[in-house]
């Protein structure tokens, strides 16, 4: 959706396990370059560049708990596909693939839902 200077933001956020759609409650991700700073001697006493390293996907997924987990270890997922969707149909979708979990909680509470904490990387990020 489009506010007044024009800008638009992004719509649902899906993840897909074993053909399984799981509704996400929120979602952060994070990329890690990998560059690093390379210190050199020279008169300046200045960094002068950085190399190029590997670059690395990781995010906290939070999932409401279905009252019918059937087909999903939570622990052990890997291959998984999140995608997030624009709310308008023409835009590209950014989906991070390959997706496996390193770390799972649970999380209950008065006010809240039912939620399910998940600590995952991804192996790509492509912009569909």
């Amino acid at each position: 959706m489009a506010n007044k200077t024009g800008a638009k933001y992004a719509g649902a956020v899906i993840m897909e396990v074993n053909g399984r759609e799981v509704e996400i409650i929120s979602f952060k991700p994070e990329v890690t370059t990998g560059r690093k700073v390379v210190k050199t001697m020279n008169k300046s006493g200045k960094v002068r560049g950085y190399a190029d390293g590997v670059t690395e996907y990781t995010m906290s997924v939070s999932a409401a708990i279905p009252l019918d987990e059937s087909g999903i270890d939570w622990d052990n997922i890997t291959n998984a596909k999140i995608t997030i969707y624009p709310r308008n149909a023409d835009e590209a979708r950014i989906s991070y693939i390959g997706c496996t979990s390193t770390k799972c909680s649970e999380e209950y509470s008065v006010e809240n839902e039912a939620r399910r904490d998940i600590e995952m990387f991804a192996l790509d990020k492509v912009i569909e």
